[in-house]
């Protein structure tokens, strides 16, 4: 198959964008890549019907969405019996509350997580969040409601880290 420069020129514009995306997604840079990676094989694949329309990273970001929750079902049912190393190693994050922020959306389950990216990052509505990630809206509304409430019963609010240094 001859590539199509057309192709090479997408994956040069928003190649960083597909990863940014995928690190909000995923929460981490190595999962990032592999879902960035896999989506634009399949995006290479359809690029012959998808490079007429608008927005073929459109296509990349649903893709990768999926990818993403495919596996969060896949690794729901392993079972890891291999030993973890003795040291953790953490992928360095920004500081003060924003670090907080990214500590507490990485502890969500994949699911709430993927909801929430979708919802504040994608800025999509329950419906098609509910189309990409093939689960009903209801369930899209109790996963983003649940993970909210885990998001602010993780961050302190400004009164309570006030109260805190008192005495």
């Amino acid at each position: 198959m001859e590539g199509d420069p057309r192709f090479a020129e997408f994956v040069a514009e928003r190649g960083d964008a597909l990863l940014r995306y995928g690190y909000v997604l995923a929460g981490n840079p190595h999962d990032a890549a592999d879902l960035v990676q896999e989506a634009l094989l399949k995006l290479r694949g359809a690029w012959p019907r998808l490079r007429l329309k608008e927005n073929p990273e459109s296509y990349a970001r649903t893709t990768m969405a999926r990818l993403h929750i495919a596996k969060w079902r896949l690794r729901r049912r392993e079972l890891l019996v291999w030993d973890l190393p003795e040291r953790e190693h953490h992928d360095p994050l920004p500081s003060g509350d924003e670090r907080g922020m990214w500590q507490a959306l990485a502890g969500l389950p994949r699911k709430q997580r993927a909801v929430l990216v979708l919802r504040y990052y994608e800025q999509l509505d329950d419906a098609e969040i509910a189309a990409v990630l093939g689960i009903s809206r209801g369930t899209v509304r109790s996963q983003a409601a649940r993970a909210l409430s885990k998001l602010r019963s993780a961050l302190p609010t400004e009164r309570n880290s006030m109260t805190r240094g008192k005495v």
